[in-house]
């Protein structure tokens, strides 16, 4: 059991039978009637983030997530296929669950799955991704009209804005949590 004084970023933990990690949390002491804690969840069955207030000393079960490494193997259709790096084992996640990970999958790479009761519930990307520019425009040298920036295809189908100099073939480095372009790489 977790009290709402032991709260911290990042902890895993349920909340009326369903499991949420804590965003963000703040302990609020009014000047009148009992001391508070509001806080920011992250449902970890369909992504979405609540905002929940709890009485101080309030006890919540506290979830354990076991943390593994993965290799992205390959996609079929709309499932995704992972081996598990320590038992080898090969796991399969429809669409659905990888989720905006998908954009910045590629063959063989390593990533962490984080697993909740033997059951895959989350991918845990690098910061950074490099992939190669499969298709955009050619830069017009002096062209500013579009403020430095243009759409570029990636080989993981996913487009992201480019500067102009910028050609097809070229590897990009790509930050994961913001999808944005970084650096060549």
């Amino acid at each position: 059991m977790i009290s709402t004084s032991e709260f911290k970023s990042g902890a895993a933990i349920l909340v009326d039978g369903e499991l949420c990690v804590i965003v963000e949390f703040q302990h609020v002491k009014p000047g009148k009637g009992g001391a508070f804690v509001r806080t920011k969840l992250r449902r970890l069955k369909g992504d979405a983030v609540i905002e929940r207030t709890f009485r101080a000393g309030d006890k919540f079960q506290e979830a354990f997530i076991e943390e593994r490494k993965l290799q992205f193997q390959y996609r079929s259709g709309d499932q995704f296929h992972f081996m598990d790096m320590n038992s080898y084992e090969e796991i399969r996640l429809p669409e659905s669950v990888v989720g905006s990970s998908a954009g910045f999958l590629k063959d063989n790479m390593e990533i962490a799955g984080e697993f909740y009761e033997g059951a895959l519930i989350g991918l845990t990307l690098p910061v950074f991704v490099d992939l190669r520019i499969v298709e955009t425009e050619p830069g017009i040298r002096g062209d500013t009209s579009k403020s430095g920036g243009k759409p570029a295809k990636l080989e993981t189908g996913m487009t992201v804005q480019v500067p102009l100099f910028v050609g097809p073939d070229e590897m990009v480095r790509v930050d994961t949590r913001t999808g944005s372009y970084v650096s060549r790489a």
